[in-house]
Parts: structure tokens; C-alpha cells; sequence
């Protein structure tokens, strides 16, 4: 686009000393760098129109191998919009404030049952409680060689980002 432009400033300082037969020219150049910035001024909203739907899907803490991937011009602009967003969060529902990225789906059931695919550790509940979240960890045997792995049965507010971050899965009866 700087080679076009330069280019485009070159003839118009000659068609400006009496060379009529640049002007075409240099409109069609200029139409030209108005539709290259049309696209990348497009291409642009769209990324942050991406990484905006990004902070919804994965949380406040985006996975590396997506971070890896991004500017760091966007990486900040991530920074800021989550904070933005935790700021409204914040304001909007009395003291503790009102999770917005809970929920998206709206819930057939409050609880749901879920299996661990990965190791996450304790994960305490409202009423106090605490599960260990641990992959592939399994209940007491039922029989001599026969274990039945462990599925637990929690409030969905609660586990629905573990969800989306790849820690639990849902199990559809």
C-alpha cells in the first residue's frame, strides 16, 4: 500500500505541472488503497469481533496455543475488554456482583451430572463441600474386579466454565 501511495503522490506533483493524462491513473490507484483499507479495516473487526467471543468461551484466561497465535496489540485489547467486562459484572447485582458468562444456555436442571477428564483438584461448592476433581479417579468397587469411575452430580452455575475450559463433560443420560 506505501509503494501504491508513494507512487500516486509521484503523479499527482506531475499532473499538477500539466500531465492530464495521469488523473485516471491516480484515481484508479486511489480507489484501489480505499478498498485495500476497506478490507483490512474489515479483517481487523472481525479478529476483534473473534477474540471478543473468545473471553465468552474460555473465561478471563485464554489457552496458550490461542495466545500464541495472537498480536500483542490484541492481547492487550483481550486484557482490556475482560476488565471491562468484570467492571460491569461487578456493578450490575448488588454486592456480589452478577456472572454473565454463566449460563449462556438457559438450564433445563440446576444440577447436571459431569465426569473429570483431567486433574483439577478440590472444587468447593456453595453449601461448603468439597470434591476432588481428579482424572480418572474411581469410587469404591462394587465387586472383586469391577469399579465403577466416579460421576459427579453438581450445580450447573458452578461447573459450567470447567465445561467450556475441557476440565469436566457433561454426561447426557
Amino acid at each position: 500500500m506505501r509503494a501504491l501511495y508513494e507512487r500516486n503522490q509521484a503523479d499527482v506533483s506531475e499532473a499538477k505541472s500539466g500531465r492530464t493524462d495521469l488523473i485516471f491513473l491516480i484515481r484508479f490507484r486511489h480507489c484501489c488503497l480505499l478498498r485495500n483499507q476497506r478490507c483490512i479495516v474489515a479483517y481487523l473487526y472481525d479478529r476483534l469481533l473473534r477474540i471478543r467471543a473468545l473471553r465468552w468461551e474460555y473465561g478471563s484466561i485464554l489457552p496458550g496455543t490461542i495466545q500464541f497465535h495472537m498480536a500483542a496489540e490484541e492481547v492487550e485489547w483481550f486484557n482490556r475488554y475482560k476488565k471491562s467486562l468484570a467492571t460491569y459484572m461487578r456493578s450490575v447485582g448488588g454486592e456480589e456482583g452478577l456472572d454473565l458468562t454463566q449460563d449462556i444456555k438457559p438450564p433445563k436442571s440446576l444440577y447436571i451430572e459431569v465426569r473429570c477428564l483431567r486433574d483439577y483438584g478440590e472444587f468447593e461448592i456453595d453449601d461448603g463441600t468439597t470434591v476432588l476433581l481428579k482424572k480418572n479417579s474411581q469410587s469404591a468397587c462394587l465387586s472383586w474386579k469391577i469399579c465403577v469411575s466416579v460421576q459427579h452430580f453438581l450445580p450447573r452455575w458452578k461447573c459450567e466454565q470447567l465445561i467450556r475450559q475441557g476440565v469436566l463433560e457433561h454426561i447426557l443420560s
